[in-house]
């Protein structure tokens, strides 16, 4: 929710039709958010590059709170207001009924950086780390040199990215046309993004090496004392060497020893590989304030209506870090 951050969402994804809202107390300021236009009522900006609904709110104060004086505020009559994809580490969830109604959006992992990195290793599963040891032995033996980088100034964001885009150009994402590239509104936005983050000392490109060959990036934000993934790729073709767990292992253990990260944040829905890294599972929701309970009520049935019936557990799809 830094302002750098936010600014580039809307530059690169915002229609033009979004709004800030703010909300003051005799305290000053309790909320800032944007928000757009919604049927009936208002949501909180929310591209799918950002994990967060666009919204942050002075800490003692209510999100329910926000909410309703955002509806009983708005310029013409409000029916719902939403916050989408709230943290509940941030944002307590609270109980439905009444004005309010919430629903799950994914379960997501994080790593709290705790005790010594070795009793961290220790705690992982058996095969993860005969897996990486396998692995780590037989480069060894072809003679493949790993290397691990990590880019922080801002002048190295762009060949970062580029490599980035190249490895993800290369791989599942561009069938579908959802890969970053170089020329595009995401690789623009990440550009922006990374560089306003390295020069205040908060961006990581972290590049992983093959030799000469990058094999892995992954593109990361500091708020604080937490980091947080924002996009990870890799090269497919040699997923057999778990490449992406190989540069996790370092990073994992150079942020352990640095001594500042209480938390590394991954921010998206829990895949199989994130069981192998964390324990620490949690639950995003999306939250709204409806102007009338029979409103919330009219929603719950909707919404229990259009609930699909269960199905068996789907394969999940495995990512970068396998």
């Amino acid at each position: 929710m830094a302002a750098s951050f936010v600014a580039a969402l809307l530059k690169h994804f915002g229609a033009g039709d979004e709004r800030i809202v703010r909300l003051r107390d005799e305290a000053g300021i309790a909320a800032l958010g944007v928000v757009v236009k919604r049927r009936g009522g208002w949501e909180t900006f929310q591209p799918s590059q950002t994990p967060l609904g666009c919204l942050v709110v002075r800490e003692g104060i209510g999100l329910v709170e926000v909410l309703d004086a955002i509806g009983r505020g708005a310029p013409a009559l409000a029916l719902a207001v939403g916050a989408t994809q709230q943290d509940p580490l941030f944002c307590t969830r609270p109980d439905d009924g009444g004005h309010i109604g919430t629903l799950d959006y994914i379960r997501t992992a994080s790593v709290p950086v705790e005790g010594s990195f070795d009793d961290y290793w220790n705690a992982r599963g058996k095969n993860l780390r005969q897996n990486l040891r396998k692995q780590r032995r037989k480069l060894q033996d072809d003679g493949v040199e790993t290397t691990l980088e990590v880019l922080t100034a801002p002048e190295d964001v762009a060949a970062g990215i580029a490599d980035y885009a190249r490895l993800e150009s290369a791989g599942w994402k561009a069938g579908g046309g959802t890969a970053v590239a170089a020329d595009n509104d995401q690789g623009r936005f990440y550009t922006a993004v990374l560089e306003a983050f390295c020069a205040r000392g908060r961006g990581r490109i972290c590049r992983y090496r093959f030799g000469e060959r990058v094999v892995v990036v992954d593109l990361c934000i500091e708020s604080d004392d937490t980091l947080v993934v924002l996009k990870t790729t890799y090269d497919e073709s040699i997923r057999a060497f778990s490449p992406a767990a190989l540069m996790r292992e370092e990073l994992f253990r150079r942020w352990w020893h640095d001594g500042r990260l209480k938390r590394i944040e991954f921010y998206g829905p829990v895949m199989e590989w994130h069981s192998r890294w964390s324990d620490d599972i949690r639950t995003l929701y999306h939250l709204t304030w409806y102007r009338w309970p029979t409103l919330t009520r009219a929603a719950r049935q909707l919404a229990q209506r259009l609930r699909p019936a269960p199905t068996a557990e789907p394969a999940a799809v495995q990512a970068a870090a396998d």
